[in-house]
């Protein structure tokens, strides 16, 4: 493809098979943003993108990524505001046309659906850290640490003293925004594992602020942008140490007519030069694949 939006706080450039999103550092952007730099994406990875009207004459261009392709959306988990989302890109609408161009381009290309086996999109690099209410977590790719603060972290935090957890005894993450109610990072213990298990226990998991395997936000601490790549990082490292089962997902039977509406819109840009003989065979047969 080829082409460059330029949108405001973040700029994405279309290759074959991928898009490039590079984020500005400006004092109004998003410090999620800024604290990503810049991210390469897979198509593989996206299921649909969409173009739709924004506020205040502007355009949103859209990229849905798929379940389990990305890393910083799982451990999101729906959690971000629309003005952190790092796959929504908002451009003047005198843009509308190069970017509704790149969005069916896009569309045409896409051939993944549904969740994906294993994460697509690269994660946050270690060493991580960040400073939360009730202690320091740190992450060195291999091991999260937690080093509790004498002024914030429970007496039954302090009686297990500072933690240690190899990503291999870890199952997963659990984010809760810093921004919402009892916001907090735990980590998730594998069956079986004793180093990570024992600070949940059995039934349900104590309250964040006595888990060992838990630390706590709040005002100022644990904030978006070094919290969640904090959690992406440690996800992605777990995922790799002991990748989880592919799930199985029925096929779904499409709509007939869904189906010809888009192999029709697949010609028009294929007749306009937008889709190659080869891309357009591909794609259609993948659609005529889904009756």
């Amino acid at each position: 493809m080829g082409d460059v939006l330029a949108g405001f706080h973040a700029a994405w450039e279309f290759a074959s098979d991928s898009v490039l999103i590079r984020y500005e550092r400006g004092i109004r952007t998003p410090k999620l943003f800024q604290a990503l730099g810049e991210r390469r994406v897979p198509l593989a990875a996206l299921a649909s993108v969409t173009l739709t009207p924004g506020r205040r004459g502007t355009v949103v261009l859209r990229a849905e990524p798929r379940p389990g392709a990305d890393p910083l959306m799982d451990a999101a988990g729906g959690q971000l505001k629309e003005g952190c989302d790092p796959y929504r890109l908002v451009l003047p609408a005198d843009r509308e046309a190069l970017a509704g161009r790149c969005a069916d381009e896009l569309t045409a290309r896409l051939t993944g659906s549904g969740p994906a086996d294993r994460h697509l999109v690269a994660a946050p690099e270690p060493p991580l850290h960040f400073k939360a209410y009730d202690g320091k977590a740190s992450f060195d790719g291999a091991a999260v640490r937690f080093r509790w603060s004498w002024t914030g972290a429970s007496s039954a935090k302090w009686k297990t003293g500072d933690q240690h957890f190899p990503v291999t005894a870890l199952s997963g993450v659990e984010w809760r925004s810093p921004e919402s109610f009892e916001g907090h990072l735990r980590l998730l213990p594998r069956e079986g594992c004793g180093a990570a298990g024992a600070a949940g226990g059995a039934g349900q998991p104590p309250q964040p602020d006595q888990d060992p395997a838990a630390v706590v936000f709040g005002r100022g601490y644990g904030p978006v942008h070094e919290s969640l790549p904090f959690a992406a990082a440690v996800l992605a490292a777990v995922r790799v140490a002991a990748p989880a089962p592919a799930l199985s997902v029925p096929a779904a039977r499409r709509d007939p007519a869904d189906i010809a509406e888009r192999i029709r819109h697949l010609g028009e840009l294929h007749q306009a030069g937008l889709v190659t003989d080869e891309e357009f065979s591909v794609k259609k047969a993948q659609l005529l694949a889904e009756l």
